[in-house]
């Protein structure tokens, strides 16, 4: 298999589906977004990019929480659905391979990265262009697919970064890397970032009512996702 991704927006396929699904499924609603939240932590009067937005699931809580957000996904079909649930931010179509050229330099004071770094080919180039928009004492909070639960679906060799093929419960084939823990972080310093928390987190207890099954195995293995909070290293 070729080791890239490319710039086929997967999530347009299944845009609304996955919409219905995650926005009280337990590993988006209960899960994922609740821990890039309390790393974001206070966003009242703030702007935020949220790169990869999906349906706006995330900017719509940051918008309640008086966070002026701006988003992009690289699914047309998404950036219809966050723009229609939230009409107060901004949204727009972008490939994050690109640069984020319509974005000054220390424009934003947050950017959220959720569950999308596995689909970029070059993550280098992308976490570079988050760090130049961020202003001074900003912070970036990524969340990705935790590399101990990939490397037990797939096996092979842990710490080589390869790209997969994999067909979701509800049909939805998606491709994407995996990489080891080790790379992530290389590629966040490598991007000028420093890594202030990192989070393996535990779904909150509202996932409990919406799956158990799935909730007791969160809490018990590392099979989920993980979460980074991280900030500009200016030294």
């Amino acid at each position: 298999m070729t080791d890239n991704v490319g710039s086929t927006p997967q999530y347009e396929a299944f845009a609304d589906e996955f919409a219905e699904h995650a926005e009280n499924g337990l590993y988006n609603a209960h899960y994922d977004r609740p821990a890039c939240l309390s790393l974001l932590g206070e966003v009242s009067g703030k702007r935020v990019l949220d790169a990869a937005s999906g349906p706006g699931f995330y900017a719509e809580e940051l918008v309640a929480r008086g966070a002026r957000v701006t988003g992009c996904d690289l699914s047309a079909r998404m950036v219809e659905l966050a723009a229609t649930r939230v009409p107060s931010a901004e949204f727009r179509v972008h490939d994050l391979a690109e640069p984020l050229d319509w974005l000054p330099d220390a424009s934003v004071d947050l950017v959220l990265f959720a569950l999308a770094v596995e689909y970029l080919d070059d993550r280098l180039a992308a976490l570079r262009e988050m760090r130049r928009v961020l202003r001074p004492g900003g912070a970036l909070v990524m969340s990705r697919m935790h590399p101990t639960g990939d490397w037990l679906r797939h096996g092979g060799n842990y710490f080589e970064a390869r790209v997969v093929e994999e067909t979701w419960k509800r049909g939805w084939q998606v491709r994407y890397w995996l990489a080891p823990l080790e790379l992530t972080c290389e590629e966040l310093f490598r991007a000028g970032f420093v890594i202030e928390r990192l989070l393996e987190p535990r779904p909150a207890e509202t996932g409990a009512v919406v799956n158990a099954e799935v909730y007791e195995r969160l809490q018990r293995e590392p099979t989920g996702f993980l979460a980074i909070r991280a900030r500009p290293d200016y030294t």
